[in-house]
């Protein structure tokens, strides 16, 4: 369907790939892999045909619908939630029109014999076909089924997208990328901004539309659920396996063994050619042997080894003092806010009556659909909001806090290096080169000044400041939206290995997955206790729907 032929990407006298090729074929589910920076996002740009490479081709058939989600957008604002995901079906409109005035030339031109005339027809017949294949009668129905299914409610159809954070665009560009009803489906981190029942929903449409899909992400489960195919982006190169991300990582493991195995046995062999040359490069009865080694050694192709795979690296946490037995405990605690500055209008309820005790060690999430109160809780925990009730933290706690804004805190005039150098202690300094790679922070960019830094940069480099101090209570709130998969475990085995207590906000299950024993979920102005992993209470929330779905 989409055919790739020997494109290569050059800027600023950098490769960034070369000599690239491959196919993308009909109902393809491909995971586009690599470590950050290795091209995945500029190939599936190149591949939507917002970028061009710098040699090569990109072969698309003419009738192929190709719809393209990029991690970052630019939105318009004018429109209703519901007005902006109907613009899917802008094109219909305009081919609508196009039938109508074709039609009005066939009933006023007179040469019916001529070409033109025949031409037209021949249009005609075409849009017509595409056109009534579509049943418009319900794209209503389908735009309203597709908004719900990403987690807007039906009050939210009316309102203005510039009402929402960029995380809800996000949202409704998706819609509208699904209602396109496209051949091809190019996504960039679509499970970003999306809650755990969204990314199910998500997981289903992609599973059932027997489309094409080309995706990046770092949500493993996501991943491996919708993927029949992973293409390794890697030192300017492809490798191309026809197997889910699970069996990829195996597959890529028995190939760097192999190639570490290659690249050793050429480089003794180089060894003794040049022993050779040297030993013998003064001697007349071997000068022809000489120069011929030299000749092949110029010609000799080097065996390159991959980057290496830094997940192994475990990430100890510095000892902290001992908390008391009961780190937080909530008792009747509620939390609104005013639907607008005037008192009148009255206040929106985001939970009440929340209570439960943490115990010291316990690992907790806390989940549910977004704007239902997580990241408040966490909040209202850090004393950062004034709420009903009462909130204790026990004696000796000592928190370490990861939210967004964390990342803004950082100094701005120190050096990559120089943030982690001062936090650092004890036998962790003599690794902290090894922990900077595992951030990517490897090589060069660790004399980058904060301050030339990205958001995502930014956020890693804060993720890694907090692992290193020392605390007994740690609270993360949504830790690897920026984190790739390979960091990812670096975090999640630190974590795991945390003999404190902790709180994660997170839809990513795979990362919750064998971390926490606890979940509260926060819905319908209730928080939940469920004394459960995070499977274990997807499968109840599955049930929970069923019957909620009978009720309806």
């Amino acid at each position: 369907m989409i055919s790739v032929e020997n494109i290569a990407v050059e800027f600023g006298g950098t490769t960034l790939f070369k000599d690239i090729s491959f196919q993308i074929n009909e109902k393809d589910r491909i995971a586009l892999m690599g470590k950050n920076g290795a091209g995945k996002s500029t190939m599936l740009k190149i591949l939507a045909g917002v970028r061009q490479p710098t040699r090569g081709n990109v072969s698309v058939p003419k009738d192929c619908v190709v719809a393209y989600l990029p991690q970052h957008l630019m939105t318009e604002d004018g429109r209703t939630v519901f007005e902006e995901a109907s613009q899917a079906f802008a094109y219909l409109r305009e081919t609508e029109k196009e039938i109508d005035e074709i039609n009005h030339q066939l009933e006023t031109r007179t040469d019916y014999e001529s070409d033109e005339y025949m031409a037209l027809i021949e249009k005609v017949s075409t849009l017509s076909e595409k056109f009534y294949a579509i049943d418009m009668t319900h794209f209503e129905e389908d735009v309203e089924k597709t908004l719900l299914g990403l987690g807007f409610e039906r009050k939210d159809f009316d309102r203005q997208t510039s009402e929402f954070s960029g995380g809800w665009r996000m949202r409704i560009e998706l819609a509208k990328l699904l209602l396109k009803n496209p051949d091809v489906l190019l996504l960039d981190e679509p499970t970003n901004h999306l809650d755990i029942e969204s990314i199910g929903w998500l997981e289903e449409f992609i599973m059932t539309s027997g489309k094409a899909v080309v995706v990046i992400s770092h949500d493993r489960k996501f991943v491996d659920s919708i993927t029949t195919r992973t293409i390794e982006v890697t030192m300017g190169r492809i490798y191309d396996y026809r197997a889910s991300y699970s069996h990829y990582l195996e597959l890529r493991k028995e190939r760097r063994v192999q190639q570490q195995k290659q690249y050793e046995e050429q480089q003794k062999m180089i060894q003794e050619t040049k022993d050779f040359i040297e030993r013998f490069k003064g001697t007349y009865s071997k000068t022809f042997q000489v120069q011929s080694r030299v000749k092949m050694l110029e010609k000799l192709e080097l065996v390159e080894v991959d980057e290496e795979d830094t997940s192994s690296l475990r990430l100890k946490f510095p000892p902290s003092a001992r908390s008391g037995q009961y780190p937080v405990i909530a008792d009747g605690v509620g939390k609104s806010f005013p639907i607008s500055d005037n008192s009148s209008d009255g206040e929106k309820v985001i939970f009440k009556n929340a209570s439960f005790t943490i115990e010291r060690g316990e690992k907790i999430a806390f989940v549910g659909r977004n704007g239902e109160g997580k990241s408040t809780m966490v909040k209202c925990i850090m004393g950062e909001l004034e709420h009903e009730g009462s909130l204790q933290l026990g004696h000796n706690v000592q928190i370490g806090y990861f939210a967004q804004n964390q990342a803004s805190l950082l100094d701005d005039e120190l050096t990559i290096f120089q943030t982690i150098d001062d936090v650092a202690k004890g036998e962790v300094r003599n690794k902290i080169r090894d922990l900077l790679g595992a951030f990517m922070f490897g090589g060069e960019e660790s004399t980058k000044k904060v301050k030339v830094l990205s958001g995502g940069e930014r956020t890693r480099l804060a993720i890694l400041k907090l692992l290193l101090e020392p605390v007994n209570l740690l609270i993360l709130d949504e830790p690897t939206n920026h984190l790739d998969l390979k960091t990812k475990d670096v975090l999640k085995q630190a974590l795991v290995d945390f003999d404190g207590t902790l709180i994660v906000v997170s839809h990513d299950r795979d990362f919750l997955d064998g971390l926490v024993n606890k979940v509260y979920e926060f819905g319908h102005q209730r928080v939940r206790e469920h004394l459960c992993g995070i499977y274990e209470f997807l499968e109840t929330k599955k049930m929970e729907d069923l019957a909620e779905l009978e009720k309806k």
